[in-house]
């Protein structure tokens, strides 16, 4: 098993992309730690792990909420002694223009996707560090390299998830921390349908994206999961700093 006796914390495993990833860690042999603001949904991935003999433990929580990454990290510490793999797949978009996005939902955006993922770095590098290693996975999207029309905060978050990945391989590769971001096209979850359902024809706009991709289809989360095993694990040793793309094509597009 790939994660055998490794320590993972994943946010926004309560659905998407980091329920799969949950689940695809915990069948390797991850202990995990589940983070994300919707208990229904964490504690239905955990009870996915659970019912294969897995363990894990639930955090509920906003991971843009200052202290909440550090009361966190130090709960899933004090519960398993070490922290080797961190995936920050908590994201969050609302749409629109820089004309219509309204400065709160600016915000928002901002402080779920870049201030989740910094906060949670910060949390776990100190711990990374006494341990003599680990590997931080960032979500990063497909959009903020080709660019995308009316998702502005979205796009602008997930750039700032790029830079700010690099920046931090290159802070933390002298401790042996891998930092590296994945960088979905559309994958098939409920913050897709969501934004689907934002458009005016939402079957129109899932067909627009299904076309975009020369796979010509959706990803699906599972996919992404095992992109996200491969850096985690040590078949990634010598990989950090480095942008992975699961986009069926998009960006060669």
């Amino acid at each position: 098993m790939r994660l055998k006796d490794k320590v993972a914390v994943i946010t926004g495993g309560g659905s998407g992309i980091g329920r799969a990833s949950a689940v695809k860690f915990a069948s390797e042999g991850a202990r995990l730690c589940l983070v994300d603001r919707d208990a229904a949904g964490a504690n239905e991935t955990a009870a996915m792990i659970l019912s294969t003999g897995g363990e894990v433990m639930v955090r509920i929580a906003d991971v843009g909420e200052p202290g909440s990454a550090d009361r966190d990290a130090a709960a899933a510490l004090e519960r398993f002694g070490r922290i080797d793999v961190l995936f920050t797949a908590a994201g969050f978009s609302v749409g629109g223009t820089v004309l219509t996005t309204r400065p709160e939902d600016w915000d928002a955006v901002f402080r779920a996707n870049v201030g989740g993922t910094w906060l949670w770095a910060r949390a776990v590098v100190p711990a990374m560090q006494r341990q003599g290693g680990g590997a931080i996975i960032t979500t990063a999207s497909q959009l903020a390299l080709a660019g995308g029309a009316g998702n502005s905060a979205y796009i602008a978050a997930k750039g700032a998830i790029l830079s700010l990945t690099r920046t931090m391989a290159l802070d933390f590769a002298a401790d042996r921390i891998r930092v590296n971001a994945l960088v979905p096209g559309a994958i098939d979850t409920p913050m897709l349908r969501r934004s689907f359902a934002r458009k005016p024809d939402p079957h129109a706009a899932e067909e627009a994206s299904r076309q975009r991709h020369p796979l010509n289809r959706l990803g699906l989360p599972e996919e992404v999961a095992e992109a996200a095993l491969f850096l985690a694990s040590d078949a990634s040793a010598f990989t950090t700093g480095t942008t992975l793309a699961v986009d069926g094509g998009w960006l060669a597009g």
